[in-house]
């Protein structure tokens, strides 16, 4: 631990405020084709009051058009016509609604092997996670994956829906050997924050409301434990890690002589009066201001969008990033991470590619494959010579300039980067930095 890691404000306080304002939460839906997520995520929006009258009636025309009877759920979330007319969900769909304890995201991703990147997309800022299973099928290789994947990106909560309880009687035995064998496959993963709720999203069974078809469960209702789930304590309160987006000069009469640094706080809180250093330049000062658009601040903290100001008047550019004195990340020009390749075009060690880590992008390249994971048995392929599209691997990085970086499972802001085709400025791969001590989770020889 680094001394006086948290000199101007009191982790336990910077905590209680954040969980003042911890109204949001962020989670993604996963599993395997025909799951239910979409029917889930429907059921969801339809029983919170969350969707209007006029599209609960187009939904029912649909329906019916297709010579259906009932009410198709999935088509409230099914937005692409590609979609519906295939009865699949091909993309990841942002979702929100709220109840009176707490506003919600949802990214619906798919679960079609071809498109893991679609979930490493949406699950990448998540809170929770939660991991769909048929209750006729059982585990199924893609419910062990995004599993992993969810692991792999730090996802701090697990949940297991056991969908479709209505096709197994409600079973109470059913319900029980799927925990028993996901629990065990799941203990590879590590720590992990492990929830199992039987549900049938098609009736609204332990959904929103409790139902009478499962009295031998009781425990949470789905939403019951989305609402209290306790992500105060998911965000790094400690390490104050503070990249720079913008300098700000008004040119105007009353603030010719303003200079703030705009960007978001991605870790950790800080007060007007701390001593802070600037990185790469290793130049110190002290915080004056702390300004937002509704006034000025005594202290901010993850994840506030801020303007600081500092009592003396150094070099600060966009990439720098400020930090504690005797709290700083590690400075690294080489690097091991793991990466989920995003390409049509496979990857290509030793090309040149752009990375961006925060808001600091550098020239580099992948200097070595160490492995490629199979995602479906967590075994390591040494012998592979790149990854292709949706692939998984450990790589070794090098970058022309350093980076400022902690390792992903302490800090998911400053431990990830997204890799850059210099020519197309498109985006190839996002990685999370895993440091020796730090395997990827589940990668087994």
């Amino acid at each position: 631990m680094p001394n006086n890691p948290h000199e101007g404000v009191s982790v336990d306080a910077a905590r209680e405020l954040l969980a003042q304002r911890m109204e949001l939460l962020r989670f993604t839906t996963a599993g395997s084709v025909d799951d239910g997520k979409s029917t889930l995520i429907g059921r969801l929006l339809v029983d919170t009051k969350a969707v209007f009258e006029d599209q609960l009636a187009h939904v029912q025309e649909v329906t019916e058009r297709r010579g259906q009877t009932g009410f198709d759920l999935a088509l409230i979330t099914d937005g692409l016509r590609a979609e519906r007319e295939q009865g699949i969900t091909i993309d990841v769909a942002y979702r929100y609604f709220s109840t009176p304890k707490r506003s919600f995201i949802i990214a619906d991703t798919p679960g079609h092997v071809q498109y893991t990147r679609n979930m490493v997309t949406g699950a990448s800022t998540a809170n929770a996670a939660i991991i769909l299973i048929d209750a006729r099928n059982g585990v199924a290789q893609q419910s062990r994956r995004h599993a992993f994947i969810a692991s792999l990106l730090g996802i701090p909560h697990l949940i297991v829906a056991v969908n479709k309880m209505d096709l197994v009687d409600y079973a109470e035995e059913r319900y029980d050997q799927i925990r028993r064998e996901f629990r065990d496959w799941a203990a590879k993963l590590g720590q992990v924050d492990l929830r199992f709720i039987p549900i049938s999203a098609l009736n609204g069974d332990m959904v929103v409301t409790r139902g009478e078809k499962m009295p031998w469960y009781r425990g949470w209702t789905l939403l019951g434990l989305l609402e209290d789930l306790e992500i105060g304590t998911d965000r790094n309160l400690i390490d104050f890690r503070f990249p720079v987006q913008l300098v700000s000069r008004p040119q105007t009469e009353d603030l010719h002589d303003f200079r703030g640094y705009m960007g978001r706080i991605e870790s950790g809180a800080i007060a007007v009066g701390e001593e802070i250093v600037v990185l790469p330049s290793g130049l110190r000062s002290k915080v004056k201001e702390i300004v937002t658009f509704d006034g000025n601040l005594d202290h901010a903290f993850t994840p506030q969008s801020v303007t600081i100001t500092l009592e003396d008047d150094i070099d600060i550019s966009r990439g720098d990033t400020i930090v504690r004195p005797h709290n700083v990340p590690r400075m690294e020009s080489e690097f091991e991470a793991a990466v989920c390749w995003m390409s049509d075009e496979p990857m290509q060690p030793r090309k040149k590619y752009l990375i961006k880590h925060t808001t600091r992008t550098v020239r580099g390249f992948i200097k070595d494959l160490r492995y490629r994971i199979d995602i479906d048995t967590l075994h390591r392929d040494k012998e592979s010579p790149t990854l292709e599209l949706n692939e998984i691997g450990r790589c070794i990085l090098k970058t022309q300039k350093p980076l400022y970086c902690d390792d992903y499972r302490e800090n998911r802001a400053t431990g990830s980067f997204i890799i850059i085709d210099e020519l197309t400025n498109l985006t190839v791969g996002a990685g999370m930095i895993w440091r020796e001590r730090h395997e990827a989770p589940g990668a087994a020889e």
